[in-house]
């Protein structure tokens, strides 16, 4: 998935024997696919945030009645919640995929689906009605985002928006532990071990420098004070033409495993003296659909001998896929939004892939995180995130390995963060 979020900072602060997962909202275990569909993700969704925004209602705007979209009312003002739905014109169509073969035209790939023409619609159980009006702006919403709204019908049978109300950040639990030492987390994403991009050298310097094998006696100071590394996902790149589910023959097979052994040596160095985390990413050899199971043990034969391999959450997609269906100045724009809509991938299952939960939707965000970062980006940024009650977020866009030779580096005691580049330059 497109991002991954630390619930509190002190889990990456203690010891490899006292370390805590966060994972276990994202694993599916008791579930059992019957053929069920996912309108039932969108009422559990619904439900949750309506009940949240309910309770908010109430000190936004306590004299204004709250009723569904089949009671509005030509005329009245009112509140109504629901889940938004963003008409396209240029939303990929699947039929389009059908016809592609014998259409004279060639189809156009768009990197961002957005158009003059596209508009909101609200619905809840009851029903569903256009919005109006320029307060919410079609540009920045996307489907599966619930919301409180205030306005009136207009005569049409459309919804004038006047104001609108979103969760707004989650409730922050104070970190337990301050550590008032330097302290560090390592962030790396797209090492895209067996690409044509990638430079098992550069990730060697890393690999040298994580274990205090590279520069002076100050740099390895500072190594000395990492205590974990966070791989946040698309670690290697299978060949496609391999993947065509024919068998292959015994050469194939060696190419098949080549990246993941090539990953497994230097994952090795690292675990052996440092807690690490990898996460599944879209190119990873994992389930495609949100969220993401970790990546099997077995790959990894050298390092997953270390107690201190551990698998943590996804790698971006839910990112990647918002800069597709919206519009935002930067990265972290589309991070910030996730937060203040309290949910992690509001594009689940509309655009991008999600498992079909029954009575849960486990990409809401019910505890603001002190860390908030999404691997796979094309170039790095950070800032601080300050909600209404006091919640400072840092967040984080974690730049391609492969592209950049750049990870981030993380101080759990003040949340500053910073970059080292390791390039490597070949002479003739």
């Amino acid at each position: 998935m497109a991002g991954m979020e630390i619930d509190t900072v002190e889990n990456l602060q203690r010891k490899q024997s006292t370390y805590q997962s966060l994972d276990e909202t994202f694993v599916i275990q008791n579930e059992t696919y019957r053929g069920q569909q996912y309108s039932q993700i969108y009422f559990a969704r619904l439900h949750m945030m309506r009940t949240l925004l309910y309770s908010l209602v109430t000190h936004w705007k306590p004299h204004v009645p709250v009723c569904t979209v089949l009671g509005l009312e030509e005329g009245k003002e009112c509140i109504i919640v629901g889940t938004l739905y963003k008409h396209m014109k240029l939303k990929p169509c699947i039929l389009d995929e059908y016809s592609k073969e014998r259409s004279a035209v060639p189809l156009v790939k768009h990197h961002n689906f957005m158009h003059p023409d596209d508009h909101l619609v609200l619905e809840d159980e009851s029903g569903r009605v256009k919005l109006g009006g320029t307060v919410l702006s079609p540009s920045v919403y996307v489907t599966g985002v619930v919301v409180a709204l205030h306005g009136k019908e207009t005569g049409a049978g459309d919804f004038m928006v006047l104001d609108v109300l979103e969760a707004g950040l989650a409730p922050q639990i104070e970190p337990q532990l301050k550590s008032r030492e330097d302290k560090y987390v390592v962030f790396i994403s797209g090492v895209s071990a067996g690409s044509s991009s990638s430079n098992p050298l550069q990730f060697q310097l890393l690999v040298d420098h994580i274990t205090g094998h590279l520069g002076d006696e100050k740099e390895q100071g500072i190594a000395a004070e990492i205590v974990h590394v966070v791989i946040a996902g698309n670690s290697v790149e299978i060949p496609l033409g391999l993947l065509n589910g024919q068998n292959l023959a015994s050469k194939d097979q060696s190419r098949l495993s080549e990246p993941v052994q090539e990953l497994d040596i230097l994952l090795t160095q690292i675990a052996a003296g440092v807690p690490v985390d990898i996460m599944p990413g879209s190119n990873d050899p994992a389930n495609f659909s949100l969220p993401q199971q970790p990546l099997n043990r077995w790959l990894f034969p050298g390092s997953r001998a270390y107690n201190t391999f551990r698998i943590l959450g996804t790698s971006g997609q839910n990112i990647d896929d918002l800069k597709k269906y919206s519009e935002g100045s930067d990265g972290l724009e589309f991070m910030e939004r996730t937060l203040k809509w309290r949910h992690l991938a509001p594009t689940t299952p509309n655009t991008l892939g999600c498992y079909p939960f029954t009575d849960r939707d486990p990409f809401l965000i019910e505890s603001c995180p002190h860390v908030y970062f999404v691997g796979n980006q094309d170039k790095y940024g950070t800032r601080i995130l300050k909600g209404s009650e006091g919640q400072l977020v840092r967040l984080i866009s974690i730049p391609k390995f492969c592209n950049t030779g750049m990870v981030v580096v993380l101080n759990l005691r003040n949340l500053e963060c910073h970059t080292l580049s390791f390039e490597t330059q070949f002479s003739s």
